[in-house]
């Protein structure tokens, strides 16, 4: 296990030479080690817990490849775009279709989860990272500024703030894409979630929402009382789960834990959460943490975000950004021993 000690380090280079820091925090209670390749979230460690809650390597090469979501902060829109095309202002758009050659998927090789951040202001509890994303990268308008702030206010919890301004209009969904094994065994088999959503974003084909909004009761996606997960369970875990109809104060969405008693809450002020149980997890075989080799639902993906698809589903709430108004998204991970 790498040093959790807070600080900066150089951690490694990427296959093409790129460098990439480890910045530590630590308050005693919680550590988490975050890279400024992607914000990665590589590692995060309770006192009292011999094991990484979330999934991660200490290899970075594996964040060029078959890792390159996992932990990091994927923008500027997290998710799929149907057709790799949306309308805006009159104007249409194409992106990268980098799903079946037909689909935008986390927004290509664009992507802020394949950029090295600056490191800005930080000390043992916080750290600032910032990119800039030019007009037309990845087929987007705008030039943008994007801040990420990750910061550890009382022991226990995490926060991340992301911060965005543009200077023409655009569409901006950020979220962290952790996953999370809070027991650190082969799946997270047997784990409890709670999910304070009523209502669902009906799946179809190729990982896409239909544009369907549905209640979830009576369906297998109704959390609002704790269930066990089963790894493998029918239909498959990959659905956006409706908070709410816009961006709000924070509010308490999710409570995982795991058999051992060890508990994740979770507060955001986005209006969706994406739940999925990694069945294919790409990272399979990666070297993890603790001597782990991941493979399918090692660990379940929690990601706060707006609705999928949005530039393409006007009923949904939309993800327009505007010059005369900053982007800002507010997320807790709380962690506490049974």
């Amino acid at each position: 296990m790498a040093s959790m000690t807070p600080g900066i380090q150089l951690a490694g280079h990427l296959p093409d030479g790129r460098a990439v820091q480890r910045v530590v925090l630590s308050d005693g209670t919680l550590s988490v080690a975050l890279l400024s390749l992607g914000c990665v979230l590589q590692d995060l460690r309770l006192a009292g817990v011999a094991h990484s809650l979330t999934l991660g390597s200490d290899e970075i090469a594996a964040y060029d490849g078959a890792m390159r979501s996992c932990g990091a902060l994927m923008g500027p829109v997290i998710n799929r775009i149907s057709g790799g095309a949306a309308m805006l202002n009159g104007k249409n758009y194409a992106f990268e279709r980098n799903q079946d050659g037909q689909h935008t998927r986390h927004s290509g090789s664009a992507g802020t989860n394949r950029k090295i951040w600056e490191i800005g202001a930080h000390n043992d509890t916080s750290v600032t990272f910032e990119t800039s994303l030019h007009a037309g990268e990845g087929g987007f308008p705008g030039n943008r500024v994007v801040a990420a702030k990750f910061h550890l206010p009382q022991p226990g919890t995490l926060e991340m703030q992301v911060t965005a301004t543009t200077d023409a209009p655009t569409w901006i969904n950020f979220a962290n894409h952790s996953y999370w094994n809070l027991d650190g065994t082969e799946t997270y088999a047997d784990h409890r979630l709670e999910i304070a959503a009523a209502r669902y974003c009906v799946p179809g084909p190729g990982d896409l929402v239909t544009g369907e909004v549905l209640p979830v009761e009576e369906s297998p996606y109704d959390f609002r009382t704790p269930r066990e997960l089963h790894p493998g369970q029918d239909p498959k875990l990959d659905v956006n789960l409706c908070l709410a109809g816009r961006r709000r104060a924070p509010q308490h969405v999710l409570s995982l834990t795991g058999t051992s008693g060890v508990q994740m809450q979770m507060e955001t002020s986005e209006p969706g959460l994406q739940i999925y149980d990694g069945a294919k997890f790409d990272d399979a075989g990666a070297p993890g943490h603790d001597g782990r080799s991941y493979g399918a639902y090692a660990g379940l993906a929690i990601e706060a975000q707006a609705w999928p698809d949005a530039p393409n589903q006007p009923q949904f709430p939309s993800i327009v950004e505007r010059p005369e108004r900053a982007y800002n998204q507010l997320t807790r991970w709380h962690f506490s021993l049974p």
